[in-house]
C-alpha cells in the first residue's frame, strides 16, 4: 500500500517516474513476486487507486541483498523491520529509518495481513497520514 500510495502523491506533483519506489520484504515470509492482497486492492481502490492482481508485486530483500545496498533511502513500517534491514547493510547502504520516525512521529506501521477490511482501511489511512507528513523532507533528500 505504501509504494501505491507514494507514486500516487509523486505523481500528482508532476514527478512521475523521477523517483524510483519499490516494495519489499525482509520476514521470513517474504517472497519475489508476492502480489497485493485482495483486501489492500479494495481500500486502495477507494483512494482512486486500481490494481489488478498482477500490478505491483514484491521483491524477496533476504534474496536481494544488492537492492537494499543500492537504495538511497529505506523506508521500513516496524523498528523490527528497520533493525533487520540495518544488520543485513552491515554499514552500507543509504538510510534507513520507519515511516513514522521520517515523519516525525515514530511508532510502528503494523501489518494488517488476516485481519478484517476495517483494519486494512486504518493502516491505508495511516501509511498516508505518515507519507503525506514526510513528502517534503523526502523530496528535499532525494533533490
Amino acid at each position: 500500500m505504501a509504494q501505491v500510495l507514494l507514486e500516487k502523491m509523486l505523481g500528482e506533483r508532476g514527478l512521475d517516474g523521477r523517483i524510483r519506489v519499490r516494495s519489499g520484504g525482509i520476514g521470513p515470509h517474504a517472497r519475489d513476486g508476492m502480489i497485493p492482497s485482495l483486501d489492500a486492492r479494495l481500500v486502495l481502490r477507494e483512494e482512486g487507486i486500481r490494481l489488478a492482481e498482477d500490478t505491483i508485486v514484491s521483491t524477496d530483500l533476504n534474496a536481494h541483498g544488492e537492492l537494499l545496498a543500492a537504495a538511497d533511502l529505506i523506508l521500513t513500517m516496524t523498528e523490527e523491520q528497520k533493525r533487520v534491514v540495518r544488520a543485513r547493510l552491515n554499514g552500507a547502504g543509504g538510510a534507513v529509518y520507519t515511516l513514522g520516525e521520517f515523519a516525525g512521529d515514530g511508532g510502528d506501521i503494523r501489518d494488517p495481513v488476516g485481519q478484517d477490511e476495517a483494519r486494512y482501511r486504518a493502516t491505508r489511512d495511516e501509511i498516508k497520514r505518515r507519507l503525506e507528513g514526510s513528502l517534503e523532507r523526502l523530496l528535499r533528500l532525494l533533490a
